[in-house]
């Protein structure tokens, strides 16, 4: 133990060192404020760096005012700058030349949007439902079971998907991750001994992880509006699941019936449905659900839907799917993991390789939903599309070519693929548990047969094709279709077929390092603007989509993100970060508030253009089917 005195010696010299009196050693506090100081210091350079270098990035031939800003001279001119700089220091800047900032608010902050609002008189109208789209909902393990060499207990009630803990679970032990997070093959469900369930209340998606918001900006806004848990809900559901099994398992669609019916007898208004992305399909198949007659349909007849909802708010709706959807289930692939290095791909790779990454995608019954629906007719055939006025700016090869196979060596490249072509490619190289789950549960064809819709108002696998299903009977109800144009989006691809197909494990893979690899089109970065044909076509006079004359609304917001939000900023129409922008969350208060006719259509991209080239006056009735 050592001498007692000699001990003491030390902590009494110990406790001399760390004296305030000691000048040899500086105390806490003296640490404490001189990192303080540098912090402080840091951020005043780092914004004085950033504040230099977008000057000098966006605006090289305004040297003059550039240098005035160097000098720190604030009587100068910095509106040509704007455009380049984040709002908080045009605040800043704004507020040393001592202009007032009474009428320039931050929109990005959490409630202002809302507050402004309120000002202008909105309030709280309509009862809202929000349903959120494909991998928002947070998923958290409910099993105690497991297997010995991958426990549950531990994992109980924590989420393993939409948290740093599944990243945490992901890196720790990838294969259990897996079969905690993968369902049944077979059956579409749990596997046997592990139980995922989505996370509940508006936490299920209002953050991904912390500090990356989903919902959080509307459901903030809504408060301010007087919006609390009475008045508005969150409905998150597990996105994994075909939508029937959603259903099955979980009653979501029953739940979500009574939580509508429920809603309108306390508060006496109709209901407004907010979908985003897939949430959009989840909408449509429950407009078609509810009123359907029938064991696990909800039988609540013909005028249900206009009796209990006032509208339909979709937003970036993935309505007749995206394309990006076809490539993660046939190769595991998208623009984003084939356009990394070459060391990064391999270390992908190796942590999270490509089969893998399709085998669950692939066990993903709710995946399937989001497969291009309307076949050649829609997204084009080998020789032209009808977005191809695009193309020219990337490739002078039409869209329609959906896969293009960089070389002819086998039978899996013997021919380029349409979009139809590819569907069909996928299911016949996929396992059989595969191809059965999405020919019973969805239907990517077309129709234009009045006669036709309407039977498929009984056939549930039809319900997230609008092509094959129209809108209900509802003229009291209004369909909004906000989403984003002008962020290249994922098109069209080339593949190559796999040479080495027992090291890969896969037939076909996107060529690396081919310049086309990934073709890009018009849309919000993740959904095609084709995608949204479908509101345009609910709009004409006379639609066999739409034969109850439900209303319909377009807007269409141009992507103007800042360049240094990492999330955009306040004119941003990123596929996800849209969901924080001033004028969605505008156009959401608006709607709820009762004052939705104070909306005006705009429509600015080429959208229609592309929809007259699509040959609906050809023939009655064009169908697409697969085997």
């Amino acid at each position: 133990m050592g001498d007692p005195k000699k001990n003491s010696a030390k902590h009494r010299e110990s406790q001399h060192n760390e004296s305030p009196e000691n000048p040899s050693k500086p105390s806490d506090t003296t640490k404490e404020a001189s990192w303080w100081l540098k912090k402080r210091t840091g951020v005043v350079m780092v914004s004085f760096i950033v504040l230099l270098i977008s000057a000098f990035w966006g605006v090289k031939e305004n040297s003059i005012e550039l240098q005035k800003a160097l000098d720190f001279d604030f009587d100068f001119d910095f509106s040509d700058l704007k455009g380049n700089l984040p709002t908080t220091l045009i605040s800043a800047l704004n507020e040393a030349k001592g202009e007032s900032t009474k009428h320039q608010v931050d929109t990005t902050n959490d409630f202002v949007v809302g507050k402004y609002m309120v000002k202008e008189n909105y309030t709280s109208n309509n009862p809202v439902v929000m349903v959120p789209g494909v991998i928002s909902t947070g998923l958290e393990s409910w099993g105690l079971s497991g297997t010995p060499e991958c426990p549950s207990e531990p994992h109980f009630r924590k989420r393993l998907w939409g948290s740093f803990y599944m990243l945490k679970a992901m890196f720790l032990n990838k294969n259990c991750w897996l079969q905690h997070i993968m369902l049944d093959p077979e059956t579409g469900l749990d596997p046997p001994n592990f139980k995922i369930r989505a996370a509940q209340g508006f936490e299920a998606a209002d953050f991904f992880i912390t500090g990356y918001w989903i919902w959080n900006k509307i459901v903030s806004n809504l408060a301010v509006l007087g919006y609390g848990p009475n008045e508005m809900t969150l409905a998150a559901y597990d996105w994994r699941l075909t939508y029937l099994d959603l259903e099955k398992r979980d009653q979501y669609f029953t739940k979500l019936k009574d939580s509508i019916e429920v809603q309108y007898a306390q508060n006496g208004k109709k209901i407004i449905l907010v979908g985003h992305s897939m949430g959009s399909q989840v909408i449509y198949f429950f407009l078609k659900w509810v009123e359907a007659y029938g064991k696990n349909f909800g039988n609540g007849g013909p005028d249900w839907v206009n009796t209990y909802l006032d509208g339909v708010v979709d937003i970036s709706g993935s309505t007749l799917g995206t394309p990006k959807a076809v490539t993660a289930l046939l190769s595991g692939e998208m623009k984003d993991t084939v356009q990394l290095n070459s060391v990064a791909v391999y270390g992908l790779e190796k942590f999270f390789s490509r089969k893998e990454r399709v085998d669950m995608l692939r066990t993903f019954g709710g995946i399937p939903s989001m497969i291009p629906k309307g076949g050649d007719r829609i997204w084009g055939d080998l020789t032209s599309s009808p977005d191809d006025s695009w193309v020219n700016k990337t490739t002078e090869t039409s869209y329609g070519s959906f896969i293009k196979f960089k070389e002819h060596i086998g039978k899996f490249s013997a021919k380029n693929l349409t979009l139809q072509d590819t569907i069909q490619f996928l299911l016949d190289n996929s396992p059989s548990w595969f191809k059965n789950r999405v020919m019973s549960s969805y239907s990517y064809g077309i129709t234009s047969d009045p006669v036709q819709l309407m039977k498929n108002n009984q056939d549930s696998s039809k319900w997230t094709n609008p092509l094959e299903c129209p809108l209900p009977n509802a003229p009291n109800l209004t369909y909004y279709c906000f989403y984003g144009i002008g962020n290249p989006t994922e098109r069209s691809y080339t593949y190559q077929e796999e040479k080495e197909k027992l090291i890969s494990k896969l037939n076909v893979s996107m060529a690396y390092g081919e310049k086309d690899s990934v073709t890009l089109s018009d849309g919000d970065g993740t959904v095609s603007l084709i995608t949204h044909t479908m509101c345009h076509k609910w709009r004409e006079e006379n639609s066999v989509y739409n034969p109850g004359n439900v209303k319909v609304k377009i807007v269409e917001m141009k992507h103007e993100p800042e360049r240094f939000d990492i999330r955009g900023g306040s004119k941003t129409s990123e596929h996800v970060d849209i969901l924080g922008s001033t004028e969605l969350n505008e156009l959401i208060l608006k709607v709820v508030s009762g004052r939705g006719h104070e909306i005006e259509d705009r429509i600015i991209s080429q959208l229609p253009e592309f929809i007259k080239k699509m040959g609906w006056e050809d023939e009655q009735s064009k169908e697409v089917s697969y085997k």
